[in-house]
């Protein structure tokens, strides 16, 4: 019996880790049905590439920094208890490549290739999981003072704040030292419009990663004993209701309303096995909001050229998920209570520290010494020609038979 308990976890685990890295096609169509089309072959390669860079750096860095953990003994270690170690990895690994694939969508169309793929090797190998394992490991001490402190340890139970937090505040910092895309903003104070090249692809990103969110956030429980459909009802409620604020608030538009749903899921992650289901809805329709609200505030006022908004939607919602996370999850509201306000406000400021320093310290690095955009001509061109050598839509078919 215990043999197909360890099995029936390393194998509920395992679904997990596919459903979270069929997400990552998500990101990749959301990204390409927002760019524009000389930038679209350039999202689909990105996400790809990022994704092993950070299987890389995650395998033999990352995840001995997050939990103390390595892979490099015999096979016949691997093996143990159905090899459940390892399917853990590969899950707790589609998260952390979340982070590189969060960026992607802030400085696409006008950064280089080869710096974002050091980037990423640095931030998934040393950045991320030096928070993952303050959050979720218990790491330097920092959760037990945080339970001294306010009575309960920093609770994120899917990561809004160790994930979309993070890679939302790390995304802010490569934007900034990034620069705006050329054209962008007029000196007269004008804003340049650069409207999404397909709105079919971008719903389907948007759908790839909703339907996906469902393994991200039920299986972060790790075994079939933990599970709770409270989670799953959570993140549906969380779902329709950062769909319906987004819709509302941004009048129909389909950027609005397909970024709704995924606003209102990063927001719930932290609390969505302690809230009530009410609550929940509440933490997606308040994301929504959020969301409608902050990237025309960002993009048009503040200047911020942020192409997909992973900002608002993943550094602002997930800090706003990690502190409604103590409102929502407090038994007084309905939720099953074990959780502190001050807690949340601690860890998250905690993570959205940590992520700023690292974004400014990684990007700023590579910037000082290799740089990190094209060059206006290669940016004009766009970064399908320019890098990859070939457009998404050729204009001429080969002539030969």
């Amino acid at each position: 019996m215990e043999t197909l308990k360890t099995g029936a976890d390393a194998l509920f685990v395992l679904l997990g880790a596919i459903m979270v890295l069929a997400m990552h096609s998500g990101f990749a169509f959301l990204e390409l049905g927002t760019v524009r089309q000389k930038n679209q072959v350039n999202a689909l390669v990105k996400i790809l590439v990022d994704f092993s860079m950070s299987t890389i750096a995650y395998f033999f860095i990352g995840y001995g920094i997050a939990y103390g953990a390595h892979f490099l003994s015999g096979a016949p270690a691997l093996v143990e208890n159905s090899g459940y170690e390892l399917v853990k990895f590969f899950f707790l690994l589609t998260f952390a490549a979340a982070i590189p694939a969060i960026v992607s969508g802030g400085i696409a169309e006008r950064a280089r290739f080869n710096p974002q793929l050091a980037a990423t090797f640095l931030l998934v190998g040393f950045v991320y999981p030096f928070f993952e394992g303050i959050a979720w490991n218990g790491a330097y001490g920092v959760q037990a003072w945080i339970e001294s402190a306010t009575g309960a340890a920093f609770h994120d139970f899917a990561g809004s704040v160790v994930v979309h937090a993070v890679g939302g505040w790390i995304g802010l910092a490569a934007v900034l030292l990034l620069g705006p895309r050329r054209g962008r903003y007029t000196r007269e104070g004008g804003v340049a419009s650069h409207p999404p090249s397909s709105i079919p692809f971008l719903a389907l990103g948007a759908w790839i990663l909703t339907v996906g969110w469902f393994g991200f956030n039920v299986m972060s429980a790790q075994s079939l004993e933990k599970m709770s459909g409270l989670v799953a009802l959570n993140s549906l409620m969380a779902m329709v209701g950062g769909t319906l604020a987004a819709t509302f608030m941004g009048r129909n538009d389909p950027g609005f309303v397909h970024n709704g749903p995924l606003a209102g899921l990063v927001a719930v992650c932290a609390g969505s096995d302690v809230m009530h289901p009410v609550g929940a809805l509440v933490v997606g329709v308040v994301a929504g909001a959020l969301f409608v609200v902050a990237f025309p505030l960002a993009q048009n006022r503040w200047k911020i050229d942020d192409v997909l908004g992973v900002w608002p939607l993943h550094g602002l919602c997930g800090a706003w998920g990690g502190i409604a996370c103590g409102v929502f999850g407090a038994e007084a509201l309905g939720g099953l209570g074990g959780v502190s306000l001050g807690a949340q406000f601690i860890g998250t400021g905690i993570g959205v520290a940590v992520a700023l320093a690292g974004g400014f310290a990684v990007y700023g690095a590579i910037k000082a010494a290799v740089g990190l955009r094209l060059d206006p001509e290669q940016e004009f061109e766009g970064a399908d020609l320019s890098i990859h050598r070939i457009g998404a839509t050729p204009d001429r078919e080969s002539s030969s038979w």
